[in-house]
Formats: C-alpha cells, sequence, structure tokens
C-alpha cells in the first residue's frame, strides 16, 4: 500500500509539472529567437509570395490561398519596425490560429520546439515600445532569450481603413 501511495504521488506531481510546462514552436528574425504556444501553430509552409491587399499597413503582406482558407500574412521584421524582409526560399511562413480566424506570419527561419515552465516567463523590460506591445513575455533558454509574440497584438490594426 505505501509503495502504490508513492506512486500516486509521483503521477500527482508529474501532472503538476505537465501542467506548468508550456510548448513553443521557435523562429528566428535575424539573431533574435520568438516563440508561438505550439497549440496556435496549423502548419508551417515555404514562402510562395502573398497577394497584396489595398489599404493594409506596411506589414501585411497579402494573403494566401490555402485550402480554401484566405489567410492574411504578416512580415514580423516590418511588424517589429525593423523594415520590410526580402524573402528566399528559405523563409518560412508560420501559420496560426488567432481565436476563430487563421494568420502566417514570414520568419527567417523555424529553430526548434522548446518546452518551458511557466514560472521561469519573465515580463518584457520597458524602453522598447513596440517590443513591450507585441510580446507576452519572455523566457532564457540555453544562452539566449526568446521573445513571447502576443498574436492578437501582432494582427492589432492590420488595416488603415478600420
Amino acid at each position: 500500500m505505501e509503495a502504490l501511495g508513492i506512486r500516486d504521488d509521483y503521477h500527482d506531481s508529474t501532472a503538476a509539472t505537465s501542467q506548468n510546462a508550456l510548448q513553443l514552436i521557435a523562429f528566428s528574425i535575424d539573431e533574435q529567437i520568438y516563440g508561438v504556444e505550439i497549440t496556435t501553430v496549423r502548419e508551417i509552409r515555404a514562402w510562395n509570395g502573398a497577394t497584396p491587399l489595398p489599404n493594409t499597413r506596411d506589414y501585411v503582406r497579402g494573403v494566401i490561398n490555402l485550402r480554401g482558407t484566405i489567410v492574411p500574412i504578416f512580415d514580423l521584421r516590418a511588424r517589429f519596425g525593423d523594415g520590410k524582409t526580402n524573402p528566399t526560399k528559405n523563409h518560412v511562413v508560420v501559420v496560426m490560429s488567432v481565436g476563430d480566424k487563421w494568420i502566417g506570419i514570414l520568419v527567417d527561419a523555424v529553430s526548434d520546439i522548446l518546452t518551458v515552465s511557466r514560472d521561469d516567463i519573465h515580463a518584457v523590460p520597458e524602453g522598447n515600445s513596440i517590443d513591450t506591445e507585441l510580446l507576452n513575455g519572455i523566457v532564457t533558454h540555453e544562452n539566449g532569450m526568446v521573445g513571447l509574440i502576443d498574436l492578437a497584438a501582432v494582427v492589432a490594426g492590420a488595416r488603415t481603413d478600420a
């Protein structure tokens, strides 16, 4: 009976640990690493261009038709104020769900799948208004920092006439 009690305690602590863990898809823009929760990612695809739309911000590259779903593509580099990406065949689009809509973000490369503890997520330091506006937090991973993207903030204000 005591062994069973220990085993139950082990499973309870494992469940608590896994509930505290967060899995991220990590991707890069230049040397900076960003991440989004893996459950939001629907697909990762090579950059094949996008159809431009009128009355959109400079960080909206246009839309793609993904098996019948129209998906707006956001240039994450431009969204962070670092100028438009000059995409090559090596760039990728990470397609994600934001609420009941799908969006794509153009990034340099997808780098990793990370598992982090929610306790290790820190507030974004003040100083760069774009970073504080577009990030939910920062987590340390290995020797670097990973910015956690706030997807709702990335898509906010995309239309100039809205």
